[in-house]
């Protein structure tokens, strides 16, 4: 499986999970069943809100799931319905939460638990 890290810097599996899919500024990817990791920049960081399109912003790499601090509900949406599983990250480096992944204790995104907004109340868990 190929899982998705959103993160600010490129330090590996010791990167910090970045706090928002759609503002990252690169993504890690770990192919959970070699250990690689790859890096692809986010294709789609400058886009409006609400307006994140995550395919673009993954450049079509083929992913299974994402482990992100915070996702607003379009981009949540679109990954789901490509088959893409999203998960709230509980630590801070990819090495934890892919630890947690590996058990199943990480918990899944709802359209419920999404950013709602950066204002007004818009109940956004990061």
């Amino acid at each position: 499986m190929k899982v998705c890290f959103p993160v600010q810097q490129n330090e590996g599996i010791d990167s910090k999970v970045y706090n928002h899919f759609g503002s990252a500024p690169l993504f890690i990817l770990v192919d959970t069943e070699s250990g690689a990791l790859s890096q692809i920049n986010n294709g789609d960081q400058h886009h409006a809100h609400g307006a994140c399109n995550p395919l673009k912003a993954l450049d079509g790499q083929k992913i299974d799931a994402v482990v992100v601090g915070g996702i607003g509900g379009g981009a949540l949406s679109r990954l789901n319905q490509s088959g893409v599983r999203v998960y709230r990250a509980q630590s801070v480096t990819v090495r934890e939460n892919l630890s947690r992944y590996a058990d199943k204790n990480l918990p899944e995104y709802t359209l419920q638990s999404c950013c709602g907004g950066h204002s007004h109340g818009g109940n956004c868990a990061h």
